[in-house]
């Protein structure tokens, strides 16, 4: 069956009746023409609910007009919905990522409609969900119909994101540049806390990490390394500059040797280029690249990832500030076990040691009243910020609570010790 093919992003969602269930794609692959086109449609229907990661560019689907036509849902915050979750005005979802495709496949969550930016068609009919495969193929297998902006800026990348043009109800094509996203490592706090945690990082190592200032000025500072692997939720430029070197090869991985494996990617048009028709890099399904059962399967995984706030305990909140959503649960957790099981792994929660410009310590006596703890004390080994690295596992609460005190801003340490002892009846 062919698809409707359509003069407008507006003519396309057209299709989407009252009280569907959404899914848009996420992150670099936002299809923000369609979602635009939404914010309109959606104003003469009623019902709607948009299910969605961390989203670039829709923040037209913010307008208040649209409160009571569609209803965010969100297993991930991302800019256009942080402020409508932490007003009551949206749903946040804590879940694991990899369980995300599990809740589509399942039935669990029902989808209606599929909302996709993809790569045109080659000559067997296939189209490519590009740099974001994350749950979105578990989406498209699911929903009822798939609606579709062809984008000839869009990579078409290896691995699992493929789907054919007949399994699309409408498509609209046009020519669009993807979301940016540009990265200043530079700043010193970035710089000292990416050379404490390269110290960590072996030769040989499978790492996984975020994107932002400190995976990027971590990656920066292991030029002189050999043979690293890279099976990562996403990555971003600073991979580049390491496979050009030959640092990063994948030559010692156990699952997709020689071949970065991922979920979605984010970065500059230089990236984008990199992993346009790139047999060496693989876009895979969220719930595979995220298996702990997978990951554990490579040997020296090296986790590294952030957080909001960490407690002396070594208690991780990641996904809010207290009782204000931030950003999601994510992958964090998945990594974090996979590398602790994995021979040889580890696992690193990287943060600056303050907040809001130096007048509020990271490294907490106690989390925040609501803050959510992503990555439990008993599953965390280092914890490092400008000032050092903390190794946490098999350590005692007293023997944490120097460590992380001892990580601290200095302007911050003396009255950590007295809460320490006031809270926890820990002399440290």
């Amino acid at each position: 069956m062919k698809p409707i093919i359509c003069r407008s992003a507006l003519e396309a969602v057209s299709l989407i009746e009252n009280n569907e269930t959404l899914w848009t794609h996420s992150m670099g692959a936002t299809p923000k023409l369609l979602l635009d086109a939404l914010a309109q449609h959606a104003l003469t229907k009623h019902g709607l609910t948009l299910l969605q990661l961390h989203t670039e560019g829709a923040e037209s689907l913010s307008d208040p007009r649209l409160k009571d036509h569609l209803r965010h849902r969100c297993f991930f915050a991302g800019t256009p919905t942080r402020s409508l979750l932490q007003q009551g005005e949206a749903d946040y979802v804590p879940i694991f990522l990899s369980e995300v495709p599990k809740l589509f496949r399942s039935g669990e969550q029902h989808i209606d409609t599929a909302i996709v930016q993809v790569s045109p068609p080659d000559k067997h009919g296939i189209c490519s969900l590009g740099i974001s495969v994350e749950a979105t193929l578990a989406a498209c297998q699911m929903a009822g119909k798939i609606i579709a902006h062809i984008n000839p800026m869009m990579p078409r990348t290896h691995g699992d994101g493929f789907i054919h043009y007949s399994k699309f109800a409408a498509v609209f094509e046009q020519s669009m540049p993807l979301p940016q996203h540009l990265i200043d490592s530079s700043d010193k706090t970035s710089q000292a806390i990416g050379q404490h945690v390269a110290t960590l990082v072996r030769d040989g190592d499978c790492l996984q990490m975020g994107i932002g200032a400190i995976p990027d000025a971590v990656l920066s500072c292991l030029t002189a390394h050999k043979d690293l692997g890279v099976h990562t939720e996403l990555f971003s430029d600073g991979v580049l500059n390491l496979v050009e070197l030959g640092v990063i090869n994948n030559s010692r991985k156990k699952v997709h040797p020689g071949k970065i494996v991922t979920g979605f990617a984010l970065g500059s048009q230089r990236l984008y280029d990199f992993v346009d028709d790139n047999p060496s890099v693989i876009f895979m399904d969220i719930e595979q690249v995220n298996d702990t059962a997978i990951i554990r399967k490579n040997p020296n995984v090296m986790s590294i990832n952030s957080a909001l706030q960490v407690d002396i305990s070594g208690q991780v909140c990641a996904d809010s500030l207290g009782t204000k959503i931030y950003s999601g649960v994510g992958g964090q957790m998945d990594f974090i076990r996979g590398a602790g099981l994995s021979e040889g792994g580890r696992s690193v929660i990287a943060l600056p040691s303050t907040a809001a410009n130096g007048t509020v310590s990271r490294i907490a006596t106690v989390l925040s009243p609501g803050a959510g703890v992503v990555t439990t004390r008993a599953h965390v080994h280092y914890i490092v910020t400008e000032y050092g690295c903390a190794y946490l596992r098999a350590k005692s609460l007293r023997e944490r609570a120097r460590a992380l005190i001892d990580i601290a801003h200095p302007k911050f340490r003396e009255q950590l010790c007295q809460e320490a002892f006031e809270m926890w009846r820990l002399r440290v």
